[in-house]
C-alpha cells in the first residue's frame, strides 16, 4: 500500500526551548571550562558564579543557590585532588549531581505509585488556580497516554469560567478523545459524578475530571474541589501550576497539598518564562513530585518530568535513553527491524524516504529532539525549523504524487525520467525545480544510507559480539555528519553513548542511530 498522506492536524511552529536562558547559562559554563588546560580554584570559582548567577535569575531560592554552591566546592577540593583525577570532569559531575538534588521532589519511588493502570478505570482530577493552563493540560495529559494505549475521556467539571466547556469540547475534539459536559447544570460534583459513571459503564480505563480555577487561592474554590473530589472518589489528583510564579510557587503547592491529597504536580508554560527554574525548584521542596511539564502551547509539548534526563538535557549533556522512548514512540517496534534490514541490505527507496519524513514529524518540534543529543542543544537557528518544516511537506507532497513503482524503485533512471519528473511535478501542483531539489535529496540521502551497508545486528552477548560492535560504531561515525560527530565528543561521545545505552535492546539503538543520521542530514539542508 501507499504511505500514509498528510501529517494529521499538527501545524508548523517556531521552535522553543524548556528553560532556555537557564539552560544556555548552565552549559555555557560548563563548555568554558574546555578552554583551560587546567581546572584550578580560580577557574573553578569563575564557573560556580556563572551557575549561580543563572540559578538566581531563573528565581531560584538564594538559599538553595547558596547550599549548592557550598556542597560542590566540598565535594571538588582543587588542592586535596589526587594525582591523574580530572577536576574538570569531577566538577561537571558534583554540578550535575547538585541540581539532580534540588529539582528531585518526591523522587522516582513516589512518582511511580502515579501512573494510570490499564484495565481498570482510573479517575484522575485537575485542580489548579485559574489561567494556568489546566483545561489545555487535561488534553495534552489524556493524548499522552491514548498514544501509550490507554482509553481515555474528559469530564468538564469547571461551571465557573465562561466558555471552558466550550474549549474543552474544541481540544478534545481536535484530539479525537470523548468528552463530557453540560451547558444547563451548575453543580459541579453532579456534573463530575455523571461524566465519571457514564465513562466507566464505555468502559474508558482514564477518566480526566477539569475542575474549576480562582484567581487565587480562595475558601470558594477549595471548598469546590472537595465536593468534586469526594463526588468522583479520584485515585489521584494533579495539581497543574503556572511557571510564570517562580518561587511562589511553593506556597501555592503547600496550600493545595493540605486541602486534597495532590498526588503529582504539572507545570506548565515552561518556554516562555524566566522563572520556570524557580518554580520547579521550589515544588521540589515542598516533597511533591512532578509528573509532567508543559513545554509549549501546542497538544504534544508535554513532556514527562525525569529529574536526571532533565539536567543532563539542561546542561547540553544530552539525553540518549529519552531520545530512543520517543523514536520507539513514532517507529512501531514491528516495522524497526524491516526498517534496519532494508537498510543495512543497502535498500533505500523513497518510500523509505516518504516514512522517515513522517516520523520525524510525529517526534515534535526539532529543536526539543536535537537538546537530546550532547552538544546539539541550541544549534537550531530561529526561524530555521519553520523552514525546515515546510521544506519536508513540499517533499511529502510530491511523494504523494508518485506511483508504487517509483516509490519503491531503487533506479535513478526510473527517478530521473523527464516524463515522469514533470507528471509528478503537475499531480502536486509544484514546479520542475521542486521534483529536481526532491530527486536530489533522494541521492544524497540514499549515498549517506549507503554507509550502513552491511552494519550487523549482534546478539546481546552472542560470539563476536564487542568485534561487531566495534564495526558498527566505526560505521555509524562515518554515516553521521563530521560536524555533527564532532559536537558530541567524536568517537568517544559515542563510546559514552554506549555505556548509558547498556541493557538496552541493540535494534533499538540501531534505529536511534538511523533517526539521528536523519536529524544529521536535515540540519546539513539548514546549511548549518
Amino acid at each position: 500500500g501507499r504511505s500514509p498522506k498528510g501529517a494529521g492536524w499538527r501545524v508548523t511552529r517556531q521552535p522553543t526551548m524548556v528553560l532556555g536562558e537557564l539552560g544556555s547559562a548552565l552549559a555555557g559554563a560548563l563548555r568554558k571550562l574546555g578552554e583551560h588546560t587546567v581546572v584550578d580554584e580560580e577557574v573553578m570559582d569563575a564557573c560556580l558564579k556563572e551557575v549561580t548567577k543563572a540559578l538566581l535569575q531563573a528565581d531560584v531560592n538564594v538559599q538553595y543557590v547558596v547550599q549548592m554552591k557550598k556542597n560542590i566546592v566540598k565535594q571538588v577540593n582543587i588542592q586535596e585532588l589526587a594525582a591523574g583525577l580530572n577536576a574538570r570532569k569531577l566538577l561537571e559531575k558534583a554540578v550535575f549531581t547538585e541540581l539532580v538534588n534540588m529539582l528531585e521532589g518526591g523522587g522516582a519511588e513516589v512518582k511511580e505509585k502515579f501512573v494510570p493502570k490499564k484495565g481498570k478505570p482510573n479517575v484522575v482530577m485537575f485542580v489548579g488556580l485559574q489561567g494556568c493552563g489546566k483545561t489545555t493540560t487535561c488534553t495534552k495529559y489524556a493524548y499522552h497516554f491514548q498514544k501509550k494505549g490507554y482509553k481515555p475521556a474528559l469530564v468538564c467539571a469547571d461551571t465557573f469560567r465562561a466558555g471552558a466547556f466550550d474549549q474543552l469540547k474544541q481540544n478534545a475534539t481536535k484530539a479525537r478523545i470523548p468528552f463530557y459536559g453540560s451547558y444547563t447544570e451548575t453543580d459541579p460534583a453532579k456534573i463530575a459524578a455523571d461524566g465519571v459513571e457514564r465513562f466507566k459503564d464505555e468502559k474508558n480505563d482514564l477518566i480526566i475530571v477539569d475542575t474549576s480555577g480562582r484567581h487565587k487561592q480562595e475558601d470558594s474554590l477549595f471548598e469546590e474541589m472537595r465536593q468534586v473530589a469526594a463526588a468522583v472518589q479520584p485515585d489521584m489528583t494533579i495539581f497543574v501550576m503556572d511557571s510564570s510564579i517562580g518561587q511562589a510557587a511553593q506556597d501555592q503547592a503547600r496550600a493545595f497539598k493540605a486541602t486534597v491529597d495532590v498526588g503529582s504536580v504539572i507545570i506548565t508554560k515552561l518556554d516562555g518564562h524566566a522563572k520556570g527554574g524557580g518554580a520547579i525548584s521550589a515544588v521540589a521542596a515542598t516533597k511533591s513530585p512532578i509528573a509532567f511539564i508543559g513545554t509549549g502551547e501546542h497538544i504534544d509539548e508535554f513532556e514527562a518530568f525525569d529529574t536526571k534526563p532533565f539536567v543532563s538535557r539542561l546542561l547540553g549533556l544530552g539525553d540518549w535513553t529519552g531520545l530512543i522512548d520517543k523514536i520507539n514512540d513514532v517507529i512501531p517496534m514491528d516495522q524497526q527491524p524491516e526498517l534496519m534490514d532494508k537498510l543495512a541490505s543497502g535498500q533505500f527507496t523513497m518510500r523509505i524516504l516518504y516514512e522517515q519524513f513522517a516520523n520525524i514529524q510525529k517526534m515534535g518540534p526539532m529543536s526539543s529532539v536535537m537538546s537530546m543529543i550532547p552538544g546539539m542543544d541550541g544549534m537550531m537557528p530561529k526561524g530555521q525549523e519553520k523552514a525546515s518544516q515546510a521544506k519536508i511537506k513540499r517533499m511529502m507532497c510530491l511523494m504523494d504524487s508518485m506511483t508504487d513503482e517509483e516509490l519503491d524503485t531503487t533506479s535513478l533512471k526510473i527517478l530521473q525520467d523527464p516524463k515522469r519528473m514533470e507528471r509528478i511535478g503537475r499531480g502536486a501542483g509544484r514546479g520542475p525545480g521542486d521534483v529536481v531539489e526532491l530527486v536530489e535529496e533522494y541521492k544524497r540521502m540514499s549515498k549517506m544510507m549507503g554507509k550502513m551497508k552491511g552494519m550487523k545486528m549482534p546478539k546481546k552477548g552472542g560470539y563476536g559480539h564487542s568485534q561487531a560492535m566495534a564495526q558498527n560504531m566505526q560505521q555509524m561515525a562515518g554515516a553521521i555528519p563530521p560536524h555533527m560527530l564532532k559536537q558530541m565528543g567524536g568517537m568517544s561521545g559515542l563510546q559514552n553513548m554506549m555505556k548509558q545505552l547498556e541493557g538496552k535492546d541493540m535494534g533499538k539503538m540501531m534505529e536511534q542511530m538511523g533517526g539521528m543520521k536523519g536529524m544529521g542530514k536535515m540540519m546539513k539542508q539548514m546549511g548549518m
